[in-house]
């Protein structure tokens, strides 16, 4: 998710749309989020480790 929210960023930011900027920050932000979850313990979607 945080991979696809990179690549999402660098085609908005080189085709000068806006809209695949914004998706691009909210994918990488919830993909930190369940990253973290999952380092910390917690069960992520049911499953014990996100990756």
């Amino acid at each position: 998710m945080i991979v696809l929210g990179i690549i999402l960023l660098i085609i908005g930011f080189v085709a000068s749309i806006p809209i695949l900027w914004t998706i691009g920050i909210i994918l990488i932000v919830i993909g930190v989020i369940l990253e973290l979850l999952g380092t910390m313990g917690h069960a992520v979607g049911g499953r014990r480790h996100y990756f």
